[in-house]
């Protein structure tokens, strides 16, 4: 799927020039992409900081508005990376960094998880972690900064987020939360770090932590007084924010309705299931059965580890002896505990040298100890390969043809998400699914997918419940997805956390794999008889990451 090398163009150079600017405005991105030269140090998360940031989006999307494509993918990179930038600057205009507090994705997280993805090999290594620890108070000063200039203007997050947030940074600031137990640890290969360093990290150490204190105690004592009393965000935001997360424009009535007819029909496919697993049963009944049975139980974080990478290390295998090609770069997939307990699963990408693989992690909440195969196996899939490893991975290899804006950043969580939800349905289509027990929990993820549609726009637009009973709230919310998702009390109520904080996001994998599905079907319409399937997935991803109205662009026009 990758390409020979193409000469870079004015296009290119402007691409490549905004990431040089975002790794120097927020050095976490130069680290995702494997880019050490900022590594020492976190963005300025104040008011100041986030007018550079500003600046620095009207000087770019000024010089791409300018320049003269040189080739279909050059009008990509314009098409894509100029509505992003675009985007950013309405982003900026709603006030929106103002109120940027959730449980999942906002800098009270990012500023942490930085330190998952940095090297630990080497004395030099954790020098720059030294430093960059040091640099924590700075950063979490000039959040709080923002989010007071926040409250000053009445734009700020609703109190749920407040709260929620203030128990991880609680946790966080612990002498034995992550801060400490990280550095406790600290060796550069198989050898003990000299006492100096030691004692510097260990100092560093106790600043981070203690900045998480001092953000607790914001939140606490003065935020939470000020905070919104709605979990909605109204119209008008929810729009914007899911334009950020589709990358692309969709009717949003239009939508909740057809969430609620597609989440009848997960749940009729899911009883269907249940009667061919135990004859006469319904999900629930079908589900208990399963969890009973012991051969589909792990138990303990080191099983669920290994079964994973043993998972997916076969589906690398086999998918690339039949059905893609993955390159040697990307046949390389670590799967992970990761070292906080808030539950999700995620992926990070590869750096842009390889040096650091592609990464599944599974954030287990306390307590959490045995694990159901038949409910994970499609997890792995839409994790890995052909999901977003296959997916992300293969955008990084294509270094020949796409800039590195392209390459490592470029993309929105409908069109990887939606990847990663049609990628599960895909291993249903090749056989990977067969058994009855793991189509159920292919079809459990997808129901939770589909009811997220509903919940999502329904409780940010105000919407009527499905069960005719008045508006949507925060606590109906939970109470909408506890009947429909398998998982426990504490999974159940992040996820629900996570959908009131970031609106927009959570419907993007659903709505995604819509668009995804849509597009095939239109490609193989015109195409007739001669249409590939194989051909189409290379066609889609070897443009990288874009938006999905880009996306419908470049392979409809």
């Amino acid at each position: 799927m990758a390409s020979s090398e193409r000469t870079p163009s004015d296009v290119d150079r402007i691409a490549e020039g905004w990431v040089d600017t975002l790794v120097e405005l927020n050095p976490a991105v130069g680290t995702y992409i494997g880019r050490p030269s900022t590594d020492d140090r976190l963005a300025d998360y104040s008011p100041e900081g986030h007018e550079r940031s500003v600046e620095a989006i009207r000087s770019t999307l000024q010089a791409l508005r300018t320049a003269e494509p040189a080739d279909d993918i050059d009008r990509i990179t314009v098409a894509d990376l100029g509505s992003e930038l675009g985007l950013e600057l309405e982003v900026d205009e709603a006030r929106l960094h103002l109120r940027d507090l959730n449980v999942i994705a906002s800098p009270a997280q990012e500023i942490r998880e930085v330190f998952d993805l940095m090297p630990t090999d080497s004395r030099d290594d954790w020098e720059r972690i030294a430093t960059r620890l040091g640099d924590v108070p700075r950063a979490i000063d000039g959040y709080i900064a923002t989010l007071r200039a926040g409250a000053a203007e009445g734009v700020v997050p609703a109190v749920r987020q407040v709260r929620e947030v203030a128990a991880q940074a609680r946790r966080v600031a612990k002498p034995d939360g992550f801060f400490g137990t990280f550095v406790e640890q600290a060796k550069a290969g198989d050898d003990e770090l000299a006492e100096p360093l030691r004692r510097e990290l260990a100092r560093a150490a106790a600043g981070a932590a203690s900045a998480y204190g001092s953000l607790a105690a914001f939140l606490e004592d003065e935020l939470q007084a000020v905070a919104g009393k709605r979990d909605a965000v109204g119209r008008d935001i929810y729009a914007l924010r899911s334009r950020h997360f589709l990358g692309a424009v969709i009717d949003l009535d239009e939508t909740y309705e057809w969430g609620i007819v597609e989440l009848a029909r997960m749940v009729a496919e899911q009883e269907a299931i249940a009667r061919e697993i135990l004859p006469g049963a319904s999900v629930a009944e079908a589900i208990a059965f399963l969890d009973g049975d012991p051969s589909r139980k792990l138990h303990g974080t080191d099983a669920l580890k290994r079964w994973m990478q043993e998972t997916s290390d076969r589906a690398v295998a086999e998918l690339g002896a039949t059905q893609f090609d993955i390159p040697d770069e990307i046949r390389t997939l670590e799967c992970l505990i990761a070292p906080t307990q808030e539950g999700g699963i995620y992926y990070t990408g590869p750096s842009d040298d390889f040096t650091r693989p592609g990464r599944m992690w599974w954030s287990v909440p306390e307590g959490v100890t045995e694990f159901d195969t038949w409910r994970e196996l499609t997890t792995v899939y839409h994790e890995g390969v052909p999901g977003h490893h296959l997916q992300i991975g293969q955008a990084v290899v294509n270094r020949g043809k796409l800039n590195t804006w392209r390459r490592q950043l470029a993309g929105t969580s409908g069109h990887a998400e939606g990847w990663a939800l049609y990628a599960e349905r895909l291993m249903e289509g090749l056989g990977y699914l067969d058994d009855p027990a793991d189509r159920l929990g292919m079809l459990d993820g997808q129901r939770m997918r589909a009811a997220r549609v509903v919940l999502d726009i329904g409780v940010h637009l105000g919407k009527q419940r499905p069960d005719g009973n008045g508006p949507w709230t925060g606590e109906y919310a939970l109470e909408f997805l506890s009947q429909n998702v398998n998982m426990n009390e504490g999974f159940v109520r992040f996820e629900v956390n996570r959908y009131l904080g970031w609106p927009g996001q959570a419907p993007s994998y659903k709505v995604g794999q819509r668009i995804w599905e849509q597009l095939r079907d239109e490609v193989a319409r015109r195409e007739g008889a001669s249409f590939d399937i194989r051909e189409f997935h290379r066609r889609a991803l070897d443009l990288g990451g874009v938006g999905l109205d880009t996306l419908r662009g470049a392979l409809l026009n």
